[in-house]
């Protein structure tokens, strides 16, 4: 009896994830069928329907799809170089230093955890205007540069680190930075890797704040800019949007293909779950 429920627990299971997984995936397979045929096709599913690359064309020559995608690259970038630095010494000091008000100054930390972004927008924007950042690509990143997420991940990472490697360090000769450098970095690889991964991820489809921030071309990150390309007003064809929709996600779906093992690897190591 017992191994029958087994059994039909596992089937269960099973059709539960295969099921899940095609509801997920499916906006993404309309995409795809969607931007390799005509737009007579794309709510009309017939297999022996000819494709084409005309749709891509299309929407490279309606929107400046490139420049939109130089300005996400620019922004995930400086924004992860600035929160793998800040955030390593913040955890850092955090896990090795005892100061006063360290425990207070962590809670506080923790506090940006349960706060949403989108609660500080209207403080934020009055920030950039006094600053002159409107409408900048630094305006973008700069509330997201210091990560109490990221703070809080490396702070365990560190935390779990034996003290005897810092000490046979110091015997060595280095200094605090380069004890930083030498021993924990290197320990925290994985942990570093599952951060990048989510920051990136995060960063290149936030859409509400980089929409409120940036008026031109000159700025916009690809999901703005999409937005706009596929605003009702200009018209909707649903091959170009989807041709469009797949030029925005193409760098992310590369990157996850080229580095899924690493990408689930390095979640089992740094611990999220």
């Amino acid at each position: 009896m017992q191994r029958q429920y087994r059994a039909v627990s596992t089937a269960f299971e099973t059709f539960a994830a295969w099921f899940i997984a095609i509801l997920w995936i499916s906006p993404l397979l309309y995409a795809f069928w969607a931007a390799f045929h005509a737009n007579e096709y794309a709510i009309h599913f017939e297999l022996l329907a000819p494709l084409t690359l005309d749709n891509f064309r299309e929407a490279l020559s309606q929107a400046p799809f490139l420049r939109y995608g130089f300005n996400t690259f620019v922004l995930v970038t400086m924004l992860l170089t600035s929160q793998l630095v800040i955030c390593t010494l913040a955890a850092y000091a955090f896990a090795r230093y005892d100061f006063v008000g360290s425990n207070i100054a962590f809670a506080l930390v923790l506090v940006q955890l349960m706060i949403t972004p989108e609660i500080l927008i209207v403080e934020n924007y009055s920030t950039l205007a006094e600053l002159g950042l409107v409408d900048t690509i630094t305006g973008i990143g700069l509330p997201y540069m210091a990560s109490a997420f990221g703070i809080f991940l490396l702070r365990q990472t560190f935390k779990s680190t034996p003290k005897e490697l810092e000490d046979a360090a110091r015997l060595e000769g280095c200094g605090t930075l380069g004890i930083l450098w030498r021993v924990y970095v290197p320990l925290a690889r994985p942990t570093y890797l599952a951060y990048g991964l989510v920051s990136i991820s995060h960063h290149w489809n936030n859409f509400l704040w980089p929409l409120v921030v940036t008026n031109s071309v000159e700025t916009r990150p690809l999901t703005v800019g999409l937005g706009i390309f596929g605003a009702p007003e200009s018209g909707v064809d649903w091959s170009i949007v989807s041709a469009a929709t797949l030029l925005s996600v193409a760098p992310l779906l590369v990157a996850f293909l080229l580095f899924q093992r690493q990408f689930i690897q390095s979640f089992m190591h740094s611990g999220i779950k």
